[in-house]
């Protein structure tokens, strides 16, 4: 019994992916904005006719800036969102402490709703309220949504964001920074950076991995081309 019992344990183990670490979604996002950002950046620089140093020089920037403001953002959002958690469990906890009958009689008609037996329901949420820690915990997450001990870290947000941003505007600019003199060259390069960082996403979402690249090198690439035009444009006429 211990053996038939045990591999459905292991296997459930490794049955989902970790999704509430807090580094995977701004990771992704940062590396994806920080492409596109200087995809963007370079493809309006190098339309508009600078030299091959004002757009490394633009590059640079746009990388530091980029990577500077989603770190910081980030954190922000990250610790605001928590902060509002923080908040909303410690009423939660006043409302237990004071009122546990009737945050028992609450809980048992959220079960009750969702199809458990009354008589069920009822026990089930008076035992739990025997169990201060606990109580909190299931009434947050079933009240909030929440788990108030599993929260995201916003340094990790941060710091992730921050690295992820810093690789992906890097990636347009590598052409120039081993002696390329040609735009074309930095976008195909970008190109495929969107390319296999829309391939790696297709890992956590499980979705075909080449539809999740080319739709990513699409948008980027549009990105780039209404950028390429606005620099040609203003290009033009500062020089006439």
């Amino acid at each position: 019994m211990t053996e038939r019992t045990a591999v459905p344990a292991a296997m459930h183990a490794d049955h989902h992916a970790d999704v509430s670490g807090g580094w995977l979604r701004p990771a992704v996002f940062g590396a994806m904005d920080g492409l596109v950002t200087n995809i963007a950046l370079i493809s309006g620089v190098g339309g508009g006719g600078v030299s091959t140093h004002n757009v490394i020089l633009t590059g640079f920037a746009g990388l530091v800036a980029g990577a500077v403001s989603m770190g910081l953002g980030e954190y922000t959002s990250v610790r605001t969102q928590n902060d509002q958690v923080a908040n909303e469990v410690a009423k939660e906890r006043a409302e237990l402490e004071r009122y546990p009958e009737v945050e028992a009689e609450e809980l048992a008609g959220i079960w009750i709703a969702r199809g458990l037996p009354e008589e069920l329901a009822k026990r089930v949420a008076d035992e739990l309220s025997k169990n201060p820690d606990e109580a909190l915990r299931v009434h947050a997450q079933e009240e909030l949504g929440v788990n108030p001990h599993d929260q995201p870290s916003p340094w990790t947000a941060a710091i992730s964001s921050f690295l992820c941003f810093a690789v992906g505007a890097l990636v347009p600019l590598l052409p120039y920074l081993f002696g390329a003199h040609v735009l074309w060259l930095s976008l195909a390069v970008g190109g495929a950076g969107l390319f296999v960082a829309g391939a790696i996403t297709a890992r956590f979402t499980n979705k075909k991995w080449y539809l999740s690249g080319l739709r990513q090198l699409v948008l980027g690439l549009a990105a780039a081309v209404v950028t390429f035009l606005i620099g040609k444009l203003i290009g033009v006429s500062g020089v006439g």
